[in-house]
């Protein structure tokens, strides 16, 4: 049960404790009826001043100065603490969030990713570790709060639903990972930020490997199977273990490497120039595995020195991320 709920539970309880006691005090002491009883109990706990109902005993007299005292303490404890709840937990939400969205609000280019579970905290940390913005959309409030403690920017509540995937900023976003936990709710997913977003990068996780056709057909640009990969995995393990070791390595270790890609922009002043004259190629310390550009052939592994950039070309490469931003800066500017 959530603390908040509990902490609720006991205040009601106290509260419901005094004024029964009040009521079965008067009834047995007095003698009054159950109504009087709990009419006195009221006036004297609100400390309104009506008078008494009825003329009283000594020993009511006494029992009303105890009444006041016990109910007084707990009607001050439960101000305090719902006062804490209102000041601390409701108003220091509605900031962090205020300060929430205006950080969303100033992303563009940024990766959203749907469901931070198993799958999607792998995504997660990838992105963070190759400096790139994300913004989160969980539902599960205490993953929320999690993600808020690591100071993540996030969106509570369904990746489906139109309005949630706004408030992530899908208008100016460059990409979505999509890792809940169905099929069903991915392919929706897929189809609206399709909708919303015709230029966007759609990655889907599928469970099912034959429903991958239907996710490109809805939308995706690739969908991905965490059982076909793990197979893959296995099988690399056991036929090729000092690739897997290398990339584990250049993954993983430290410094951190990862194979990247940088595209030539419209506006690189380096488009014309030949490989082994580009600067910034020359001095980012970067290795060139392969170029992509829109040939027929489509990927040359090893490219020519003398291979003239394009517009467009996308450069694939393995390096540090100070090295591969220093590349893109000094490619693109």
């Amino acid at each position: 049960m959530d603390q908040t709920v509990r902490r609720a539970f006991q205040l009601s309880g106290l509260l419901l404790s005094i004024l029964c006691a009040g009521v079965l005090g008067y009834h047995y002491i007095e003698g009054w009826p159950l109504f009087d009883s709990l009419y006195m109990t009221v006036i004297t706990l609100a400390t309104v001043g009506y008078g008494e109902t009825h003329p009283l005993s000594l020993p009511g007299r006494a029992f009303t100065m105890f009444l006041i005292l016990g109910g007084m303490s707990i009607i001050f404890y439960a101000i305090t603490e719902i006062t804490t709840f209102v000041i601390e937990g409701e108003m220091t939400g509605i900031i962090r969030r205020r300060r929430m969205n205006r950080q969303i609000n100033k992303l563009k280019n940024h990766y959203i990713l749907c469901g931070a579970g198993r799958s999607g905290s792998h995504v997660l940390n990838e992105l963070r570790k190759t400096g790139r913005n994300c913004v989160v959309i969980e539902k599960d409030p205490e993953k929320v709060r999690h993600l808020l403690s690591e100071h993540v920017p996030v969106v509570e509540g369904e990746a489906t639903e139109d309005h949630v995937l706004r408030s992530a900023g899908i208008e100016r976003a460059a990409g979505l990972v999509s890792a809940l936990p169905n099929d069903k709710d991915n392919l929706f997913v897929v189809i609206t930020a399709r909708g919303l977003n015709p230029s966007l990068r759609i990655v889907s996780k599928v469970e099912e490997i034959a429903a991958r056709d239907k996710f490109l057909r809805s939308g995706a640009n690739t969908a991905v199977s965490a059982n076909f990969i793990g197979g893959m995995r296995m099988a690399s393990e056991l036929i090729r273990p000092a690739t897997v070791s290398f990339l584990d390595t250049m993954l993983y270790g430290t410094p951190s490497l990862r194979v990247d890609e940088v595209v030539i922009a419209s506006s690189s002043k380096y488009i014309g120039t030949s490989l082994d004259r580009c600067e910034p190629l020359r001095t980012s310390g970067v290795v060139l595995v392969s170029l992509k550009d829109d040939s027929k052939d489509g990927f040359r592994f090893n490219p020519a020195l003398d291979t003239r950039l394009k517009s467009g070309d996308t450069l694939i490469i393995i390096g540090d991320r100070p090295q591969i931003e220093h590349l893109r800066n000094g490619l693109n500017g």
